[in-house]
């Protein structure tokens, strides 16, 4: 009986851990992508091939993207967007960061899913810009958490200056336009450590 009450505390501990670690993102299982238009009838999709991420224990949340990653498909368009568009000497990574509340999430039995609207705010090649953020959080099992956008992310060229960028990679690649709207979905895994 003495043995059962001291292994009571660390058995306890044990199961609250998850709800108040910190959660790293497995960059493996997760993906970011994004949808870009041009000529008015082509649609191509991108994706980036290293982020990381964590989620503090007071949940606050950040991604940051290499994206010297981007990928595709196509070495040429990789090389343009890596030094034309997002010049990755320069600003070498992107970062999304959010404030969540833990509790929702923490509270959720395996498989269950729970849907959040946040403000996000993207920061890329020193620009930041806010959006409003429709996210279904899946809890995976006692250590994972999915992180999923519902809705597109739409981000805009303009918010980031980006337009000049854009109208020299569309000048390179002899396109009749390029769309500054960019529809960006995430499928985030979060692991306790």
């Amino acid at each position: 009986m003495s043995m059962l009450l001291r292994l009571l505390p660390a058995l306890f501990l044990a199961l609250c851990l998850p709800a108040h670690a910190n959660w790293h993102l497995d960059g493996e299982s997760s993906r970011l992508s994004f949808i870009t238009g041009n000529n008015g009838d082509t649609a191509d999709v991108h994706r980036f091939l290293v982020l990381h991420g964590t989620i503090d224990r007071k949940g606050a949340a950040g991604l940051s993207i290499e994206m010297d990653s981007v990928s595709s498909g196509i070495p040429l368009r990789d090389e343009r967007m890596r030094d034309g568009l997002f010049e990755v000497a320069r600003f070498p990574e992107a970062t999304v960061s959010a404030q969540l509340d833990l509790r929702p999430v923490s509270d959720l039995a395996n498989g269950a899913q729970l849907e959040l609207r946040l403000p996000v705010t993207v920061t890329l090649r020193g620009q930041s810009h806010t959006y409003n953020a429709l996210l279904l959080v899946t809890r995976l099992d006692e250590r994972r958490f999915q992180v999923v956008t519902l809705e597109p992310l739409v981000l805009q060229a303009q918010d980031f200056d980006l337009l000049p960028s854009l109208e020299t990679l569309r000048s390179f690649a002899g396109l009749k336009s390029i769309n500054p709207s960019v529809p960006v979905n995430a499928v985030l895994i979060f692991t306790a450590r």
